[in-house]
């Protein structure tokens, strides 16, 4: 039997995961605190559900369930692969939330403010910062178009994010209505729009040439890749050069009135910038797109957008609805790589060392003092000094050794 976890799936050390139940309670106690509330999906959902939610890319990432039994069996006799799967493992939290709604709407009142702070998979090629199982934090407004949505999800992730001590970043923020509009102006088919859409969000990867190249390869018209590469091949490129060649659109005067209200209410903290190569990868994005960019890490930490047609593929009516979500590991990753990290303000540690004979009364002197401490207890051997150390190295502030002395001795 094999020790190693699966590939792109980790084990964490008590001390890890100390910082990352720290990180995630900040992040769900700051979003209880703007009125959002917490929601809980299953990690399998429907393989139709996940086949038909427009997650660009992430498509082709899903964790596919085999039938079972009987079932299984008329599949492999039937040779038809596709039959194989009728349940897959969420690639992100969107889709289970908008089946949530679809399914629980009755009981929920609009705007409905979710949070989600759960495990996600994706067959990814795992490497640093991109792991097969992951955490993401997310919150969501369901029920409402008003741009005042986008104002009250970016101002609650920036302050989840001060409040986990990750450092200066920049919320990007864009208008897929404004991209869309603008690649037609330059001469893209109006159906193929979101293909051209998803190559241009590789740009970060696979750069100028790559994205020609790919654009190329998909078969778009030669002068309007022309006219693409030469519009964006310029440096900070601003929302009046965009709307130049665009007529008729809300999205600028949207995006003008999110950021100056952002700007406002933080008094200029949040540093926010228009973005007009920012896509984001899924497909079911319909308006306003963000993205946070760290300081210290070249990908992005938290990203998400104006999802308005999703929630209608179950319900048969287009229910608005937009999030935001903290990608929480490569904030623990950031944090982690730092050094030094504490959990600041948790109650300091107490070991009692205990004798068999007085185990029952050393358990009620933990249970005394476990208003003030978090007590453990364990049993006296010849090498206390020894066991005593590695109870230091994992955090401990104190000991007791009962029987001896009842007085609380610091282990440093």
């Amino acid at each position: 039997m094999r020790t190693k976890t699966v590939k792109g799936m980790n084990d964490y050390l008590p001390a890890d995961a100390e910082i990352r139940d720290y990180l995630q309670s900040v992040i769900i106690d700051t979003y209880r605190n703007s009125g959002f509330e917490h929601v809980i999906t299953p990690i399998m959902e429907d393989a139709e559900n996940l086949d038909k939610s427009d997650g660009g890319d992430n498509l082709n990432l899903i964790f596919k369930v085999l039938k079972r039994g009987e079932k299984l069996n008329r599949a492999l006799e039937s040779g038809n692969v596709k039959e194989l799967s009728d349940m897959g493992l969420r690639y992100d939290l969107t889709l289970p939330l908008c089946r949530y709604f679809a399914n629980n709407r009755a009981q929920l009142s609009l705007p409905f403010k979710a949070i989600q702070t759960d495990r996600v998979y994706r067959a990814e090629n795992s490497q640093k910062g991109r792991l097969r199982e992951f955490v993401q934090c997310d919150i969501d407004i369901i029920g409402s178009a008003d741009p005042e949505c986008e104002i009250e999800l970016i101002l609650t992730t920036a302050k989840a994010l001060e409040r986990t001590g990750i450092g200066a970043f920049t919320v990007k923020i864009n208008d897929r209505t404004l991209l869309r509009s603008l690649l037609c102006a330059l001469g893209f088919p109006e159906d193929r729009l979101d293909r051209a859409c998803i190559t241009l969000d590789k740009l970060d990867k696979i750069g100028a040439e790559g994205v020609k190249q790919e654009l190329c390869d998909e078969g778009f018209d030669s002068t309007a890749v022309d006219g693409f590469c030469s519009f964006f091949s310029k440096d900070n490129i601003t929302l009046e050069d965009a709307e130049k060649l665009v007529s008729g659109s809300d999205a600028p005067a949207r995006l003008r009135y999110i950021c100056d209200t952002v700007t406002k209410i933080s008094k200029g903290k949040i540093k926010l910038e228009f973005d007009i190569t920012l896509v984001r990868g899924q497909g079911y994005y319909t308006g306003t797109v963000f993205e946070v960019r760290s300081d210290e890490f070249s990908g992005a930490i938290a990203g998400g957008g104006r999802y308005d047609n999703l929630i209608g593929r179950f319900i048969g009516e287009d229910i608005p609805a937009v999030g935001f979500s903290i990608g929480f590991e490569r904030i623990f990753s950031i944090l982690k790589d730092r050094g030094g990290f504490t959990v600041p303000g948790g109650r300091k540690k107490l070991v009692i060392m205990y004798d068999p004979e007085n185990f029952a009364e050393a358990e009620e002197k933990a249970e005394q003092l476990r208003g003030d401490y978090d007590v453990a207890l364990c049993r006296k051997t010849k090498k206390t000094g020894k066991i005593l150390s590695r109870y230091a190295q994992r955090g401990y502030d104190a000991f007791i050794s009962f029987g001896q002395s009842d007085e609380i001795q610091p282990l440093y």
